[in-house]
């Protein structure tokens, strides 16, 4: 079966960002801020809008040029579509029927993968999309949110620890750290199938471990370029996991706790979007055709991401309730800062293309 075509693809991604901005923004709403009405409205979805809406769509679409299948863009397709129906007020069943197909577009496309190699990282790959769909069972079928939230937890980090896994073949590492990889997953899937949030949190802090000790990013770290780049993404998104690990070992993952905020911001912006700086100038030219060139300036979105995300999870930590209001508004304008970035390295490589 033939391919999408870049030129189609990119609308997926445009329903993915506007997930992304109503989901921003709904988080700013529940922190107080004076947002557009249809974000304010949504402020009950922040977490579906960013985790199942947003990323289901633009990992669904990755996965989707990887399969090279006109069917498996309907994943992204319906998780896009998700996160427009949660933002315009349609009801909340659409929203997680949607959502739900999304997920399920996913584990066929992940299936491909795994047909064309069994191995230990496509496994992983196909387990994270079956999280994502079993958070969104959960939410479809009790309606609340904070069910679903360790699933969809599992989805992004089992998404990229799998993907980081593949690159350890490159690697010498002794035979037993595939089988401490497998135990880490085996105490993360316990830890949210029986609710045992503190051997979830112990699973994250093993895995953060992990990924510092066999990643390739510890050698990277020593190199120039894109490559350094990368790695410090990788390594300080890691450091950042840990920290979430140990925050949920104090109990920060349990509903109502006043750490819970620190703890889920800690993976959800320290750990996956340092993920997403990271990769992005690699992922979105292999989406969408377009090549976005390395510049040092690429570090001020980084340094941005974690100093304002420590000022967040300061002001969780000491209760200062004003501190974490103002460093969420700042979270969200250093996603924007990072966006202007990488399209004014691409505008900047079409001119010098153009020349």
């Amino acid at each position: 079966m033939a391919d999408l075509k870049p030129g189609g693809r990119l609308p997926l991604l445009f329903f993915g960002m506007l997930s992304l901005l109503g989901g921003v923004m709904a988080g700013l709403a529940r922190l107080g801020w004076d947002v557009p009405g249809p974000a304010m409205q949504a402020a009950g979805v922040h977490g579906p809008l960013m985790i199942a809406a947003f990323f289901g769509t633009v990992i669904s679409l990755e996965r989707a040029v990887a399969a090279g299948r006109n069917w498996a863009y309907l994943a992204p397709l319906a998780a896009g579509a998700s996160g427009i129906a949660l933002l315009t007020g349609a009801p909340l069943l659409l929203g997680q029927t949607l959502g739900s197909l999304g997920a399920l577009g996913l584990i066929a496309a992940s299936a491909v993968a795994l047909r064309r190699q069994v191995a230990v990282f496509t496994i992983i790959l196909t387990l994270a999309a079956g999280c994502w769909l079993v958070g969104n069972l959960l939410w479809l079928a009790t309606g609340n949110v904070s069910t679903a939230v360790a699933w969809w937890l599992l989805f992004l980090v089992l998404t990229i620890a799998g993907e980081r896994l593949e690159l350890t073949r490159f690697l010498p590492t002794p035979p037993l750290a595939p089988k401490l990889f497998l135990t880490i997953v085996g105490a993360l899937m316990l830890g949210a199938s029986a609710g045992l949030d503190r051997i979830f949190a112990g699973g994250l802090i093993a895995l953060a471990l992990w990924l510092l000790r066999y990643d390739i990013a510890r050698r990277n770290i020593a190199t120039e370029g894109l490559t350094r780049f990368i790695a410090a993404c990788l390594l300080s998104g890691y450091a950042w996991l840990a920290a979430a690990g140990l925050l949920g070992l104090a109990g920060a993952f349990a509903p109502g706790h006043e750490w819970r905020d620190a703890a889920l911001h800690a993976i959800g912006l320290g750990f996956v979007f340092s993920m997403v700086f990271g990769h992005a100038p690699i992922i979105f030219p292999a989406v969408t055709r377009i090549r976005i060139p390395y510049h040092p300036t690429l570090y001020l979105p980084l340094a941005l991401l974690h100093l304002t995300l420590a000022l967040r999870v300061f002001g969780g930590l000491n209760n200062n309730f004003d501190l974490r209001h103002t460093a969420a508004l700042f979270n969200g304008l250093v996603l924007l800062v990072f966006i202007a970035t990488l399209v004014t390295l691409v505008g900047s490589n079409a001119k010098r293309g153009a020349r």
